[in-house]
């Protein structure tokens, strides 16, 4: 089956099939393994180039693909809005054409998540969604890997994220859940539930894998759950909206009360970071016991490391 994802981009997990995304699961296990193996490092990035276009900030995504890629002895090239035309003098269409032609593989890390599939659909090499406004699958990749080294496969597992449900992160975990079987309560206010749109897009990858996903703005519904899960309440190119959120997600933040709510003491905490603490989380829950955040961020660069192994033939 990997031999079937060379060549791939990914943009999201909607063009994966179950059996790929746990394929992938797999390897990054293997990977994580691998790297804390003394003598275990390999060069099966020896002689390819990645470029890692970024309109973006990032920390955990930059870093992922660039000690992932390198550590196998590739050329990582990092490009941010101020070095390239992307979209600006020059199309994205014409950027993509160009940077095919030169690197192996290319990270776009941005806004637009047209702008992702121009990229995937001009330069002829694997693309990587390293995050969009629409969706962030590296990133879900490495939360169900979290959640699987807690509590084994995540085919019947309790999920709830709490907070902007339609922001890129919730809408990830979303499709990941729905395909591999994990049941997911999305509990956000009634204005930031996610769009009927992608939920009838999950409904029947939901069906087929067993998954229940479920929308909802009762915190009621963290009882019995594995993992409880939130992000910011403004995502980045949303700061003059944070007053706003605030006022809409106060009652929505994840403190030492609302974990106690799943009846569970081993229920963990996910956050992909980075958190404001005292705002969409309680500092005692993202530093306690429950956390899981930390190991999510090194779970990036193993899941990610997966990804570019498979698509790119070199596993």
């Amino acid at each position: 089956m990997s031999a079937a994802m060379k060549g791939r981009s990914l943009l999201t997990w909607l063009d994966y099939s179950a059996g790929e995304i746990r394929l992938l699961l797999e390897m990054s296990k293997r990977a994580k393994a691998e790297s804390g193996a003394r003598g275990a490092a390999c060069a099966r990035f020896a002689g390819k180039t990645l470029a890692l276009l970024f309109e973006k900030r990032s920390t955990r995504t930059r870093c992922a693909f660039e000690t992932a890629f390198g550590e196998e002895g590739g050329h990582p090239v990092f490009l941010s809005s101020a070095d390239i035309q992307l979209g600006a003098k020059e199309s994205v269409e014409d950027t993509a054409r160009v940077l095919g032609r030169m690197f192996s593989a290319i990270q776009f890390r941005g806004f637009s998540q047209r702008a992702a599939e121009a990229l995937a659909e001009h330069s002829g090499v694997p693309v990587y969604n390293g995050l969009t406004d629409e969706f962030h699958p590296t990133q879900a990749l490495a939360d169900i890997m979290t959640l699987e080294e807690s509590f084994g496969d995540a085919r019947g597992r309790r999920v709830c994220y709490v907070g902007d449900g339609r922001n890129n992160v919730a809408s990830s975990l979303t499709v990941i859940c729905a395909k591999l079987g994990a049941s997911l309560d999305v509990i956000s206010p009634p204005g930031l539930l996610p769009s009927e749109a992608l939920l009838e897009r999950c409904a029947g990858p939901a069906r087929a894998s067993g998954a229940r996903i479920r929308a909802g703005s009762d915190l009621a519904a963290v009882e019995g759950a594995d993992a409880v899960y939130t992000d910011v309440w403004a995502s980045m190119g949303e700061e003059d909206q944070k007053a706003e959120r605030a006022a809409l997600l106060s009652p929505y933040r994840v403190d030492r009360a609302l974990m106690k709510r799943t009846g569970r003491a081993d229920s963990i905490f996910l956050h992909c970071l980075p958190a404001v603490k005292g705002e969409e989380v309680e500092a005692e829950v993202i530093d306690g016991p429950q956390s899981r955040a930390w190991d999510q961020a090194e779970n990036r660069k193993h899941t990610i490391k997966a990804i570019m192994l498979a698509t790119l033939g070199c596993e």
